[in-house]
């Protein structure tokens, strides 16, 4: 089979090499579209391919069309909202991500960010301790999991709700569960995001949910961009004088944000999976997942079912 490799923003150079090694084994040819300028050059390329592996590159019913061959896309990552995954559903495409591979790198890039934040982002002047803090995990998935873990290490006490985790599978992981967002963000110095992009969570974070934090509190954001009211959270934060926000995924409304000097920061560029461990993990879990879909049929990890 003709598999894709595109990638808009590429795999690490040593991540290339082990996802190409992996298919060759399995007997599969491999293209690779890294850089591309224009949806016209991936049009081209996914044409006559089986599969494709792509990282947070757009696959939409334009591209769908073009791919006559295609049968399988793999998200090398846990978020797949680039993806129409319906359109690729009505086409008898199985998508598939590639869940807890990026865990650890965007857990450790939380504590990075939280670290920057409470100590007044390296201003010169003093600044407070993670240590003792309550730290709420909103969404108690693969990445929930690993922030709780190093949050241990920094001696805080962690707190979860996620409306799909059972409150004991929470708790058996030594953290202690919430009964709802409201109580998880009354409770709470830090908040660490950990929610999808969906109908129910878009623009879900919202002035009256942050406003319940506690004072001089901290909401961090490392999953997805579009979770975030952003024109609330603004009137919010121009209210609330002792509120930071940190994030992963540069807001929309980027250079409003800017106006709180000191209480707010965004990357440049979403970095959470930016490691070269990750690029790794992810990318070689596609290229096996793909190679046992076409030896077996295996769909263990598809998300348009």
């Amino acid at each position: 089979m003709k598999v894709l490799i595109a990638t808009e923003k590429p795999f690490a150079p040593a991540a290339v090499q082990g996802i190409t090694n992996e298919l060759k084994g399995a007997g599969h040819e491999v293209v690779l579209l890294e850089k591309y300028a224009s949806t016209a050059e991936l049009l081209e390329a996914v044409k006559d391919a089986d599969a494709m592996i792509v990282r947070s590159d757009k696959v939409t019913p334009e591209v769908l069309d073009a791919a006559k061959q295609l049968k399988v896309v793999v998200r090398a990552g846990a978020g797949y909202d680039s993806i129409d995954t319906a359109y690729a559903k009505e086409k008898n495409i199985v998508v598939e991500n590639t869940p807890g591979q990026n865990s650890n790198a965007v857990a450790e890039l939380v504590f990075g960010l939280l670290v920057y934040a409470v100590r007044n982002f390296y201003n010169g002047k003093a600044g407070t301790e993670l240590m003792g803090k309550k730290l709420g995990i909103l969404a108690f998935g693969n990445v929930g999991r690993n922030v709780a873990r190093i949050a241990e290490g920094f001696g805080m006490e962690v707190y979860a709700y996620d409306a799909f985790c059972p409150a004991d599978a929470i708790e058996a992981a030594g953290v202690h569960a919430c009964k709802s967002q409201d109580e998880l963000f009354q409770t709470c110095d830090v908040l660490s995001l950990h929610i999808p992009a969906t109908p129910q969570t878009v623009k879900s974070i919202d002035y009256r949910l942050v406003n319940l934090l506690p004072k001089k509190g901290v909401l961090v954001n490392t999953a997805r961009k579009e979770v975030i009211n952003e024109e609330e959270l603004l009137k919010l934060m121009a209210e609330r004088e002792d509120l930071k926000f940190v994030t992963d995924i540069k807001p929309d409304a980027d250079e409003e944000f800017k106006k709180f000097e000191g209480r707010y920061f965004s990357t440049p560029k979403k970095m959470g999976a930016q490691t070269a461990e990750a690029n790794t993990n992810a990318g070689i879990a596609a290229a096996k997942q793909i190679n046992a879909f076409f030896a077996t049929g295996d769909t263990k990890f598809q998300v348009n079912k």
